[in-house]
């Protein structure tokens, strides 16, 4: 499921880099990914977070991932990858060394909704697919953007697609160390890490998604956002 879900970012780079899209569709697409992810933090993530080990492992586990998250955001920022999402003149692809801070932005944002993807079948229970489809949804434009942005740097066909098929397997990876490594984990400490992907997520969303689509689609980029949230929580309730 976590391979499933980082394929996304490989369709989205084969849609960016072959074909010329309105930076206003991307955003749109962007939007609407950050109001399904927001709906998954909120009822997938902090929520079950909460059933497994109640309010403190919860709030130290998100406020210790939107902190990771942001020391890490602020040193890829400084290699180029701070605007990893933009499709536009002044994509980070073009600048000197940008291309490793790119995929390593991908990484970050991906490995927490990886990780949650693997941890949600424990339990016995189902893959939840409203965190797969957020995930699936929100890594399209980031795949579309940037490769979009690497082919207007003058990035080789096989640079681009080996860069983002080797991060799509990196979240394969993740989903199932998600899995693996977090079945025998106490019920605070595995509310932690979900908890703390949660608060990762939730910090991505805004410090990435939010900005790069409101750049394009400005005023329509809240109604957007709010149709995803609302769709993703349609679905979560009609699950439950």
């Amino acid at each position: 499921w976590g391979l499933l879900a980082g394929f996304a970012l490989v369709l989205g780079a084969l849609a960016g880099y072959t074909v010329r899209m309105p930076q206003r569709l991307i955003a749109s697409v962007m939007a609407f990914g950050a109001g399904v992810l927001i709906s998954a933090v909120s009822y997938e993530l902090i929520e079950e977070a909460h059933h497994r080990g109640g309010l403190a492992p919860t709030v130290v586990g998100a406020v210790s991932g939107a902190v990771l998250y942001t020391v890490c955001n602020i040193l890829l920022a400084r290699g180029g990858a701070r605007h990893r999402k933009r499709s536009g003149d002044r994509h980070p692809s073009q600048q000197e060394g940008s291309g490793t801070a790119i995929a390593l932005g991908a990484v970050l944002d991906g490995v927490p909704e990886s990780l949650v993807i693997g941890a949600s079948l424990l339990g016995g229970g189902a893959v939840s697919m409203v965190t797969v489809a957020a995930v699936f949804i929100s890594n399209v434009p980031e795949g579309l953007s940037s490769a979009a942005g690497m082919r207007r740097a003058g990035r080789s066909r096989t640079y681009v697609f080996g860069l983002w098929i080797g991060i799509a397997g990196v979240s394969g990876l993740s989903s199932l160390a998600g899995y693996a490594l977090l079945g025998q984990a106490p019920a605070a400490v595995l509310a932690g890490i979900i908890a703390l992907a949660g608060g990762a997520i939730l910090t991505m969303i805004a410090d990435t998604m939010i900005p790069e689509a409101f750049e394009s689609s400005h005023l329509m980029t809240g109604l957007i956002t709010l149709a995803g949230f609302l769709l993703a929580f349609a679905v979560s309730k009609a699950g439950g």
